[in-house]
């Protein structure tokens, strides 16, 4: 276990199967905020579904790794807003240097206005989308309204990405072209970080 790549998701999947998968996931949805490949490693999983038996490569059942995937995500983000709402509040005090009591406020008034968009968009935007959860569990975001954005992102991102990856895996030879493709999920997750970023120092610039 100690010589798996953690940070690849070709050696995770080939080392762990589906379980190792699912485990990222839901890790990566709620509860630890650290750099997991979950969209490269999803993506691969869809390919490998789309491989034969007598592959080289793994075979995954397409089904299991959807459904069980869609689960592990929304189960997730549920267990990281339980643990804003239930230890969130208490690192936000008067005069504390970095969890200050304005930000808490922030928070509260931006999950009031955008909460739910921001649940789902924030599944496509690596260690964002461990945060999100926390965050709306702590700003006291009604968990109906989370539930539903959780639910309604966790089917886009897990789904979605799944069934892209088998798709191509139906279509390429997925060996060829691995890297490149990893690569490429890499760059798409950091555009809409970046774009959220020139957005708000084009605001601050105005202000």
């Amino acid at each position: 276990m100690l010589a798996v790549n953690w940070l690849s998701p070709h050696d995770l999947i080939n080392t762990f199967g589906t379980a190792g998968l699912l485990l990222v996931i839901l890790v990566e949805s709620g509860i630890i905020p650290a750099p997991l490949p979950g969209d490269s490693l999803l993506f691969l999983a869809g390919a490998f579904s789309a491989t034969s038996a007598t592959s080289k490569d793994p075979h995954l059942n397409l089904l299991v790794v959807m459904v069980g995937s869609f689960l592990a995500a929304v189960i997730g983000a549920e267990i990281g807003y339980w643990i804003g709402s239930r230890f969130g509040v208490k690192l936000f005090k008067p005069g504390a240097r970095f969890f200050k009591i304005e930000y808490l406020e922030r928070a509260h008034a931006f999950f009031e206005e955008r909460g739910p968009r921001a649940v789902v968009l924030a599944r496509f935007i690596p260690f964002v989308r461990t945060i999100v959860p926390m965050l709306a569990g702590t700003s006291e975001m009604k968990h109906h309204r989370f539930f539903v954005a959780n639910v309604i992102g966790a089917a886009i991102w897990a789904c979605g990405i799944t069934l892209l990856g088998f798709w191509l895996g139906k279509s390429i030879d997925i060996d060829k072209y691995i890297y490149p493709i990893v690569a490429g999920i890499i760059v798409l997750s950091l555009i809409p970080p970046y774009l959220e970023y020139r957005k708000h120092r084009n605001a601050s610039r105005s202000a």
